[in-house]
């Protein structure tokens, strides 16, 4: 690994003329050049290189306020493909289209709700999902062969630039599941995606670094099916605010026929290591908790979050932590209380399921 006027550059040992090729001919370029695949810092240059990737059918993980994305055409069956490919994601679990803004929905969704209307334009660009009727347009491989589609307006400028000029050459969607693989936990940085799908990905494709994710959990995902809004996986955007504006309660039953959306298997999120939400740590165990709960005589502490709100953007950090220090068991106290709280635990919960 080496450095040029700020450019990071990954070779192997045998690539010498390339690093003193570089010395002479790249100075102010802001490039990282790898031998499996791009990592950009977020940039104009990166943001046409994304672009360009993504119309030529390459893969670019990218920053939202929630996770890094792993993000394709939506109209490009070989990139959505490999997106499944190097995920080692099932194929009947369906992708969440990124857009711009609510006025790109048309060619995704056949009907939009009243209250899914408010919803959208209160918080969009931000961490919510929506689950609406498809159009005939869409491809079942984004669905998992629903008849519904899960699309959401991230909230990070840079990738809100990278949708709206993928659109305006073209494009009409990105379908961008977490860059992890399946089932394991979510990145929440550049440097996570890279150890985790570096070796699978071409030469190609782009991982954009736009800093640590600020929200650090998941979209929540809202069915907006029927006439009442449901809550399938929480997030950010929590039940009070959701029955505040859509001026409608929420749905509590159970569906006849369960619908497949991202992050509802019961074991997910899962890190190497083992998760415990109840017990008490031994000596060279991992241990999680706010700041006001004191470690345990020999446990290692992993993460002191502040708040809730800080709890939920350094949870996954600590648990890649727990894996890059061979910890093998994890004892977590989760927040209490409603709002963002309800997401954690719900995180947690999937991450210990064995």
């Amino acid at each position: 690994m080496g450095t040029v006027e700020g450019i990071r550059v990954s070779v192997d040992r045998g690539s010498t003329k390339l690093l003193n090729c570089l010395y002479r001919n790249v100075y102010s370029t802001s490039v990282t050049i790898a031998i499996v695949s791009a990592i950009l810092k977020a940039s104009n240059f990166a943001l046409d290189r994304a672009v360009q990737a993504l119309l030529n059918g390459d893969l670019v993980a990218f920053p939202t306020e929630t996770v890094y994305g792993l993000g394709g055409d939506a109209l490009n069956e070989k990139s959505i493909a490999r997106i499944y490919k190097v995920k080692a994601r099932p194929t009947n679990h369906p992708l969440i289209v990124h857009v711009s803004s609510i006025d790109k929905l048309d060619y995704w969704v056949s009907h939009l709700p009243e209250y899914a209307l408010k919803l959208a334009e209160s918080f969009w660009p931000g961490p919510m999902t929506l689950l609406l009727p498809k159009t005939k347009l869409v491809k079942e491989i984004i669905t998992g062969g629903q008849d519904c589609i899960g699309i959401r307006v991230p909230n990070q400028p840079f990738t809100i630039s990278l949708l709206k000029d993928f659109e305006s050459q073209g494009g009409l969607g990105v379908v961008a599941p977490s860059a992890n693989r399946f089932g394991k936990v979510s990145p929440t940085s550049a440097s996570d995606v890279e150890e985790e799908l570096e070796k699978y990905l071409d030469k190609n494709d782009l991982i954009i670094d736009g800093g640590l994710c600020q929200v650090g959990l998941e979209s929540t995902i809202i069915d907006c099916r029927l006439s009442n809004p449901k809550i399938l996986r929480p997030g950010a955007i929590t039940k009070e605010l959701i029955e505040i504006v859509a001026r409608k309660d929420l749905m509590e039953t159970e569906d006849e026929v369960e619908v497949r959306v991202s992050g509802l298997l019961k074991s997910h999120y899962s890190p190497k290591a083992k998760i415990f939400l109840h017990g008490s740590p031994n000596r060279g165990d991992g241990f999680i908790a706010l700041n006001d709960v004191e470690t345990p005589l020999g446990a290692i502490r992993l993460a002191s979050p502040a708040d809730t709100t800080h709890y939920a953007q350094i949870l996954y950090r600590a648990l890649r932590l727990a894996d890059q220090m061979q910890i093998d068991k994890v004892f977590v106290v989760p927040p209490s209380g409603d709002g963002l709280s309800i997401a954690i635990y719900d995180r947690l919960i999937r991450a210990s399921f064995e």
